[in-house]
């Protein structure tokens, strides 16, 4: 769970410090982050106009409908980017008295402020509203995401819309803000954020490109995110929310010969199947490894076959050196990829790699080799430095996800990403460290792996 649903002061977890290359960027993140959500009765709900280039990533990592709640700051006459409160749609409005106090803002100076944004707020309610439907958030979760936040104002302003509008559960999720901010919220049940820096001065600090974002760019987001859902079939929907599972998949133990040796695997088919991935680790424990298996069940939600391996025996296992054995466990993972082109439901797949610690380096090294039939490679918390001049044979699109935390790691990813040839990009999961048990993380790295192995497994990929 991503936190209680009734407290008066919500659970909220963050990292330190984080830049973000623009609101897309942050919004996927946030998504990523929000992952548990996906499958429950969502409505995302970003807050015009900046926090709806996040929002729409949020909802597409969630399979979500996008809507706003139009909310706009009372800034000080004399300084507009400071707020001393917030309206919103229905005539709701929060006051951030001690600001009012200190700045010692009149009653006039107040009511004049408040009537132009409140004709602002109106005219944007007309041009968002035109041609939509309000999502009903009755009995629903409102997942509520802007840019960033400052003060936390206009948060406060659109938690108590959707609260009113009868949401069941209120999630406020945004990509940075001050702790203190967070500390201090009360009005949504919970808050995700994914950097609280110390030194906070202002949201637009903590991105790369924070270019303005105009009316017409949200209107062109919310047409996209309702074509969007409406392209998507229901049945492809609930087929990757949580638990589904189609009749025909069946699992199986296999065997897999290798030079003199059996391997022990674990086989997942979809039907008709026509893309597999082969788990990689240099572990006897994989097949059983409770971090491969929720990776392997998000990938089978989304119609991969998986094959969870074991490339050495127990008792090779107990030999500590075999674990970095990486030409061994290389050559048995090429087997394993052999020996699924000889069974009639998965010659014709396309295979690829997931590697995990040592794994990572074999299953790059077994990618490397002139014959290999593969489409893709995915690293999670890998050593990929360990197929040291191999990766610049790699031809296979590939993925290495670190930790954002797993500093030394991190650093070796970095420099045998700089070796390889291939399409390759390095994904940093925020506030996770080298075993990704921190809340969230692991399922941020496995939404990242599954698209990836969608992206270039599928058979309209190209090869």
């Amino acid at each position: 769970m991503l936190g209680g649903t009734t407290a008066k002061v919500p659970h909220w977890k963050a990292i330190l410090m984080s830049i973000f290359e623009d609101r897309v960027d942050a919004g996927r993140q946030l998504g990523r982050r929000l992952a548990e959500l996906r499958g429950q009765d969502v409505v995302v709900l970003g807050l015009p106009r900046g926090g709806v280039p996040v929002a729409f990533e949020v909802a597409a990592a969630l399979d979500a409908p996008l809507d706003v709640i139009v909310v706009r700051k009372l800034g000080l006459p004399y300084q507009p980017e400071l707020a001393m409160g917030a309206i919103g749609e229905g005539g709701t409005r929060v006051l951030e008295e001690h600001v009012l106090a200190h700045s010692r803002v009149s009653d006039l100076e107040l009511a004049t402020v408040e009537g132009h944004e409140r004709a602002v707020l109106e005219n944007r309610v007309t041009l968002f509203r035109k041609g939509r439907t309000r999502q009903d958030l009755t009995g629903r979760i409102a997942v509520i995401v802007d840019d960033g936040i400052a003060t936390g104002s206009t948060a406060r302003v659109a938690c108590r819309i959707a609260r009113k509008l009868g949401a069941a559960r209120v999630v406020l999720a945004v990509p940075v803000a001050p702790a203190e901010t967070l500390a201090s919220l009360s009005e949504p049940d919970e808050v995700v954020c994914l950097a609280t820096p110390r030194q906070f001065s202002a949201v637009g600090y903590h991105y790369r490109d924070f270019s303005p974002t105009d009316d017409d760019e949200v209107v062109q987001l919310l047409d996209a995110a309702a074509k969007r859902l409406q392209d998507s079939p229901p049945a492809s929907r609930a087929a990757a929310s949580p638990g589904a599972e189609t009749a025909a998949d069946f699992d199986e133990e296999v065997e897999i010969p290798s030079r003199g040796v059996r391997l022990q695997g674990q086989l997942h088919l979809p039907v008709p199947a026509t893309a597999m991935v082969v788990f990689a680790h240099g572990s006897g424990s994989s097949r059983h490894s409770p971090r491969n298996r929720f990776v392997a069940g998000m990938l089978q939600k989304a119609g991969l076959g998986t094959l969870l391996l074991d490339l050495l025996t127990p008792g090779e296992e107990r030999q500590r050196a075999n674990v970095f054995n990486i030409e061994l466990l290389a050559r048995r993972l090429s087997s394993a990829t052999d020996w699924l082109a000889t069974r009639d439901d998965t010659a014709g797949c396309t295979a690829g790699y997931f590697g995990a610690s040592t794994g990572a380096g074999a299953a790059l090294w077994a990618a490397s080799e002139p014959d290999a039939r593969v489409g893709a490679v995915v690293s999670r918390g890998g050593r990929p430095d360990l197929a040291g001049p191999r990766l610049s044979a790699v031809r296979a699109p590939t993925l290495l996800i670190v930790g954002g935390f797993d500093d030394e790691v991190l650093e070796l990813n970095r420099k045998a990403k700089s070796m390889m040839r291939c399409p390759s990009q390095l994904a940093v999961v925020q506030g996770a460290t080298h075993l990704f048990e921190e809340p969230g993380t692991l399922a941020a790295a496995a939404i990242l792996a599954r698209d990836w192995f969608v992206r270039y497994l599928s058979p309209s990929a190209g090869g």
